[in-house]
């Protein structure tokens, strides 16, 4: 078992040393603007109850942690389209962006919103976290995180 993983680890190692310079992606600005419009749009979709939105913008193997812990992208899908949460208002800050991998990217942002569920407020702000993978051409959510942050100062 020892010389398996030694024999992994030096492939690892000597595909690294093949290719320690960085591919650019010639791309990033055109992607970085595609993957902005879709988080803002989801944000749309989340106060207007619009799931059919939420169908084609999540993976099928969507992963999203939230305050009540992990859910999968049918259970995103259906509290997006329930009247369970209300959403008043929301303000989101810069996206950073960066690219992990030809086909897999993430958004990092500050957002505030003024929300319900079930009756109680969603915590707020949160710094989130959108991941992308491109599939089939489309960019899709793979998963999306947020914690609760202390409020900005005035």
């Amino acid at each position: 078992m020892k010389s398996y993983a030694m024999a992994f680890a030096l492939v690892l190692s000597s595909f690294g040393a093949a290719n320690s310079t960085p591919t650019p992606f010639t791309d990033d600005a055109q992607v970085k603007g595609a993957l902005i419009d879709l988080e803002t749009r989801s944000w749309v979709a989340w106060k207007g109850r619009d799931a059919k939105y939420f169908e084609g913008f999540l993976s099928d193997d969507h992963v999203e942690v939230g305050f009540a812990g992990p859910a999968d992208k049918a259970a995103i899908v259906a509290g997006v389209g329930s009247p369970s949460c209300t959403v008043e208002s929301y303000n989101l800050g810069p996206m950073q962006y960066a690219r992990m991998a030809k086909d897999t990217a993430v958004l990092v942002y500050w957002a505030e919103q003024k929300t319900t569920c079930g009756g109680q407020p969603v915590p707020s702000p949160v710094w989130a976290t959108s991941v992308y993978v491109k599939r089939d051409g489309h960019w899709l959510n793979f998963l999306y995180q947020h914690t609760p942050a202390a409020p900005k100062k005035p």
